[in-house]
């Protein structure tokens, strides 16, 4: 048996994932299983920007997967981004393994709001699905309601579902036969350019 792994990386607030674990298990059909890597976040920590290259923390995530690991999602709550953008909400793995979610940009206070939980919470699922979808196969979607629909900004992904739309869904079924090549993907519209 196969399972998502659902893996909290120096998060402070491990009660977001419970929630999270039972909708992506639904969504995805597969059960999901929470688990501690070693992911060293000094050494993705870049100090001119005050921030962490995504890209190398999926590339410590996925770099001893557990044989059981048919997909592989980590949560945090630092700044993430890559190189040529400012900042990033997630990265995946297209068609393969790994993906990564920061919580940082999806609280109402880095937007100097009052914490709102239940939406913190609704954009968590939105993310972690939609950077779920890309280790499935998929590229962003012009639904405006799918969940592989880009998000730039915060906003966006308050406008779309957590679900796919059928086209995308039927990708999905699609990607349990397909042997793409795995590579590291982070689409530029979905995070916002420096």
């Amino acid at each position: 048996m196969s399972f998502i792994y659902i893996v909290p990386i120096e998060l402070e607030d491990h009660l977001f994932l419970e929630t999270l674990e039972g909708l992506i298990s639904d969504i995805f059909q597969m059960k999901t299983r929470r688990a501690e890597f070693k992911i060293n976040l000094q050494e993705v920590f870049d100090g001119r920007r005050s921030q962490y290259n995504s890209s190398m923390v999926l590339q410590q995530l996925i770099a001893n997967p557990p044989r059981d690991a048919e997909k592989i999602l980590g949560v945090l709550d630092v700044d993430l981004f890559i190189p040529i953008l400012t900042f990033v909400f997630g990265e995946a793995q297209l068609g393969g393994t790994g993906s990564v979610v920061s919580m940082h940009r999806l609280h109402n206070r880095f937007y100097g709001m009052d914490e709102d939980r239940d939406l913190t919470s609704r954009r968590l699922l939105k993310e972690s699905v939609h950077e779920l979808g890309h280790t499935f196969g998929l590229i962003h979607c012009s639904h405006p309601g799918c969940v592989m629909n880009s998000s730039t900004y915060v906003e966006n992904i308050d406008q779309k579902s957590s679900e796919f739309c059928p086209l995308c869904l039927k990708g999905i079924r699609k990607s349990d036969v397909d042997t793409a090549p795995r590579r590291l993907f982070t689409f530029p519209w979905h995070s916002r350019k420096g």
